[in-house]
């Protein structure tokens, strides 16, 4: 094994799941530049890298040096020194700056940083200000040292040295070494591997019971993640014996320990995480409790034609049958698909309820979604967080003990709802209020664990009414009516058209169709149609790839949005204009996972970056991980979203993903014009393909435990 120490110059892939990083590097003081390749974690530009591994010749992209572990060092050299103060970690300094600084002291930078920073006054642009900020930083840098040298002989980078930092203070090395395996549930991007790495290097055993704890812990949230509520028991047993190596008898042993110590509950060899557990039970038992109340309007009688005359809407028999299911029943469902009718149908409930002067509550899960609601019904409409006044130190101020105040709650896009924001929801419910379901039960269901609004429905015990007319004006729309085909298991019309709003252009190859999907969204669509780039969004079945989202999203910003001052965070280089999307939920700030917003201020000194969602939000080298591009976002990520134009790529490579209610949420995100830029092959297969991944939940036979 060889040796090299390096500087990154440049990222040229990066995977952030993974960590599998590729890296244009300087070596030899700027005299040789090579290619290196290997597991990374949380390191960029300007980083010094010592690493042990093997020089290799790929037959594609020629000599690399290939890691197999590595440590981050302060550097040495000016270069070195520059790169290092100019990478966002020392607020107050920037490129710009750190050029200045290390200028002026060169290779003495640090030592005049450490002993002498009064004489970074001597630095054009640095006064008092700054320079208490800048030595606040270094100060806090210097803290996390020890720590950092700690971790990076275990193969953790500065950046998570930082993080872990920040969470464990000074207890830092003494909390990782009692259990290395917290960190994973601890500290935001480490996830169970890492943690297992450093475990291993500190001396832990494949069967330590820590490690088989950690292990089935850490499946069951992968299976979380996937949609699941719990885990068979023989599932769980299989798949985390993979995951540790182990043999099935040190998984049993984690799992007995755990259900001692209720880390997990056990139910007919079901396995639970405690809070998928309490939140299925809690749902069913307050939908229960709701519908055993008789609600005051269980008799009341609607004058159907005040309703209309008040909406100026004529509604139609099955119509009329939900507006008075919403005003007789204490929970209720309202399905349908796109051009049924959903929105006037909400606007006859809230009508009639208001003639009766209830105070009506408009609830969605995300801000674009509750955004929507509002427009379409002229309410206030909240997000289900900021309703049930989430605040990240104390949870849920809306609650049992503090509930919401009102006599109706209507909740848009409810198939987003997974089981533990319904649970939250429906624990601030008083007993007098009414619960109004609406969604269109056969797009994708929730990202999160549960499949709550189809379990409601298909418990038989909620009333449910589904819309299935398509109403004349929205005849007229080929989004609308090909929806509806492929709902039904027909092929779209795909003859394309002057006048139609839905195009479909063949193209087999997924390079090809990328570079296609980049020409109509920069210049053939805002020539034809006048849409901009903020009214066009790309829906990707899947990440990776030519056509994913990764890939797409650095081509689409090459053509709109190429020039300027940026920010690289992993592949991607943030630029003042750039569309980005959230995709962690973070309370202080209140953006959430979804939340898309615009790029409005770049400060490459500062090394902090500003985006316009509905409020300005300031984001450090620190918070930008919870950013992405999202010129191109997965259909996935588009729930509860409409845009006036949605292109997406379909093609065989997206195989795994080709399903029929993936592809019918992607072309319902459409209002004015959808394109999709694929195979016909692909097409069909997923129109076929009305899979739907069953999840394990329970709710659906809880719903029916005692409601008959």
């Amino acid at each position: 094994m060889e040796q090299l120490r390096c500087i990154i110059e440049h990222v040229v892939y990066s995977n952030p799941e993974n960590g599998y990083s590729v890296f244009s590097v300087d070596v030899d003081k700027g005299k040789a530049k090579e290619t290196l390749v290997g597991t990374f974690n949380g390191v960029g530009i300007g980083t010094t890298l010592v690493c042990d591994g093997e020089w290799k010749m790929d037959k594609k992209y020629g000599r690399q040096f290939v890691v197999e572990t590595w440590v981050e060092e302060l550097p040495s050299t000016v270069i070195g020194m520059e790169r290092y103060l100019g990478s966002g970690l020392i607020n107050g300094i920037g490129p710009i700056m750190a050029k200045r600084i290390v200028k002026q002291f060169g290779q003495e930078t640090f030592d005049v940083i450490d002993n002498a920073p009064d004489r970074l006054l001597e630095v054009p642009g640095i006064g008092k200000e700054r320079k208490e900020r800048i030595m606040a930083s270094w100060e806090r840098q210097k803290g996390v040292k020890d720590v950092m040298m700690f971790l990076q002989g275990h193969g953790v980078s500065t950046a998570y040295a930082v993080r872990i930092y920040k969470h464990y203070g000074k207890e830092s090395i003494e909390k990782v070494k009692e259990n290395p395996y917290r960190l994973a549930d601890d500290v935001f991007g480490i996830g169970f591997k890492m943690a297992d790495q450093i475990a291993s290097n500190l001396g832990y055993t494949k069967n330590d019971l820590r490690r088989c704890k950690a292990g089935v812990i850490y499946t069951l949230n992968q299976l979380a993640i996937e949609g699941h509520c719990y885990a068979e028991r023989k599932q769980l047993v299989a798949t985390s014996k993979e995951l540790l190596e182990v043999e099935e008898k040190s998984v049993k042993e984690a799992i007995e320990h755990l259900t001692f110590e209720q880390n997990v509950i056990v139910e007919d060899n079901n396995i639970y995480l405690p809070m998928y557990y309490y939140s299925e039970v809690g749902v069913a038992k307050k939908i229960r409790l709701l519908l055993s109340r008789c609600g005051d309007l269980s008799k009341a009688k609607l004058d159907m034609e005040a309703i209309g005359e008040r909406t100026e809407i004529e509604y139609d028999e099955v119509q009329v049958q939900a507006i008075e299911q919403a005003v007789r029943s204490k929970v209720m469902v309202l399905t349908g698909g796109p051009g049924t009718g959903k929105t006037t149908t909400v606007l006859g409930i809230i009508a009639a309820l208001e003639a009766m002067k209830k105070k009506i509550l408009c609830a969605a899960p995300t801000g674009r979604a509750a955004k929507r609601m509002s427009e379409a019904t002229g309410k206030e409409a909240m997000t289900i967080h900021r309703m049930l006044e989430y605040n990240p130190e104390v949870g849920f101020g809306r609650n049992y003990e503090n509930p919401l105040d009102g006599d109706v709650l209507i909740v848009d896009e409810s198939s987003m709802i997974d089981i533990m924001l319904m649970n939250a929801l429906i624990k601030a419910i008083p007993l007098k209020m009414r619960l109004i379901l609406v969604g269109d039960i056969d797009q994708l269901p929730s990202v999160g664990a549960g499949n709550v609004l189809r379990d409601i429905i298909d418990s038989d015990v909620v009333p449910v009414v589904r819309l299935t007319k398509i109403f004349r004006q929205a005849q007229t729309s080929r989004i609308v009516t090909n929806a509806h085909k492929i709902n039904h298991g027909d092929m779209p019309d795909v003859s394309n058209g002057k006048d139609t709003d839905f195009f479909f252009i063949k193209e087999e190859d997924a390079p090809m169709a990328a570079e296609k999907i980049v020409g109509i969204v920069s210049r053939r669509i805002p020539k034809a149609y006048g849409y901009g780039i903020g009214d066009i969004q790309v829906l990707v079945p899947m990440k990776n790839g030519a056509s994913g989202t990764t890939a797409l999203n650095i081509a689409l910003q090459q053509a709109v949005n190429p020039e300027g001052q940026f920010i690289q965070v992993g592949q991607y280089k943030y630029r003042k204009g750039d569309k980005v999307m959230q995709i962690r939920n973070n309370y202080n700030k209140n953006v959430f996972n979804g939340d898309v917003g615009t790029v409005t201020a770049i400060d490459t000194e500062e090394h902090t970056m500003t985006v316009l969602f509905d409020k300005e939000v300031e984001y450090d080298s620190g918070d930008m991980v919870e950013l992405t591009l999202a010129y191109a976002t997965t259909i996935h990520k588009s729930q509860g979203s409409e845009y006036p134009v949605v292109v997406m790529p379909l093609l065989m490579s997206h195989y795994v993903m080709l399903q029929r209610n993936l592809v019918y949420t992607g072309i319902t995100r459409a209002k004015k014009l959808c394109i999709i830029v694929g195979s016909p092959k692909a097409l069909a297969m997923a129109v076929r393909n009305m899979t739907v991944l069953k999840r394990n939940t329970k709710l659906k036979d809880r719903l029916r435990e005692v409601v008959v």
